[in-house]
């Protein structure tokens, strides 16, 4: 497989086995070998998406023509960047098929191995573009359509026992028919004990990542999850990112701190026509303490989204996210 000067070479035939969580395990342990399909029943057509962490390439099924994604994994290690964890697609594929069968989460189809680099690459149905390149200020009707699917999604996951750890714009793609889709589960892992620590506090992308992670806390849950999805309902409400900026995760949590109050009164003084449920299911979705912020269930109980109004009430629903 070629994807351009990204690609790299990996040890070849044999992986570590499974382990939770993304936690290493020790040295001397028993390796196992698996037999993935080729990734030449694959032909490679463009590369759609290129980050930290993997080279998405749209590509052709030969034995059924049809279209899908390709992820080629860079590499990533519990202690940082760059480093290859030959673990990593496997807590990946693992914890995106836990919630194979939800039609607001991309399907992960298959795992195969490039035979002559042993690379492997993750296969999952081809949806579109992302919410990042289609992202401008919406209506609370349009919006309160989309934060249900997002929330819809986000309940799956947790009942799945998955924790996705980093919802952003672009990790959520836009199907032809105007359908949300999360994607991208390169730092997810599964849920634990609540008191028990993970073996690190994994931060996502700046602007949509939790207080608790903020500040190190290797003791959290989903609510990471939900407080993404607060930043992505006010993004889509404002047309920018609510946080972050140039702040550093430290000063970023000192403002958090501080002045999440005013931040949240000042967001509502430049939406004045934000409903009051609206503005409930925000708040409770930016609720600093976790244990206060509304969980998945909690917040498609909301009577905000009771209210939401048919599709076919927007007739630029659809053709608003369907080009591609």
């Amino acid at each position: 497989m070629a994807v351009g000067a990204e690609t790299r070479k990996s040890p070849a035939a044999e992986d570590p086995e499974p382990h939770p969580c993304g936690s290493s395990r020790a040295g001397g342990a028993k390796r196992r070998r698996y037999a993935l399909r080729s990734a030449d029943d694959y032909e490679m057509l463009e590369v759609v998406g290129n980050g930290a962490f993997g080279v998405v390439v749209k590509a052709r099924d030969r034995r059924t023509g049809k279209k899908v994604a390709l992820k080629h994994l860079l590499g990533e290690n519990e202690g940082g960047h760059g480093v290859p964890d030959f673990d990593a697609w496997k807590i990946e594929a693992v914890c995106q098929a836990a919630c194979r069968g939800h039609p607001l989460i991309v399907e992960i189809k298959d795992v195969v191995r490039d035979g002559k680099t042993g690379e492997i690459l993750l296969v999952m149905e081809f949806v579109g573009r992302s919410l990042r390149e289609q992202l401008f200020p919406y209506s609370e009707d349009v919006t309160r359509v989309m934060m249900r699917q997002l929330v819809d999604a986000a309940k799956k996951m947790h009942s799945s026992r998955v924790i996705h750890r980093d919802i952003k714009p672009e990790n959520i793609l836009v199907s032809v028919v105007g359908q949300l889709k999360i994607c991208d589960f390169w730092a997810a892992t599964w849920m634990k004990p609540a008191g028990k620590p993970y073996e690190r506090c994994l931060a996502g992308t700046l602007p949509y990542t939790s207080p608790e992670q903020l500040a190190g806390n290797r003791c959290y849950g989903p609510a990471v999850d939900m407080w993404a999805l607060g930043c992505i309902m006010g993004e889509l409400l404002t047309g920018w990112p609510l946080f972050g900026g140039d702040m550093t995760e430290k000063e970023l949590l000192a403002e958090l701190s501080d002045k999440l109050g005013d931040l949240i009164t000042e967001l509502f003084d430049v939406l004045p026509e934000l409903s009051p449920s609206g503005c409930e299911v925000l708040t409770g979705l930016l609720a600093f303490d976790p244990e206060k912020r509304l969980t998945a269930a909690e917040a498609l109980e909301h009577r905000w989204f009771a209210e939401e109004a048919k599709k076919e009430e927007f007739p630029g629903f659809v053709p608003l996210f369907g080009q591609q």
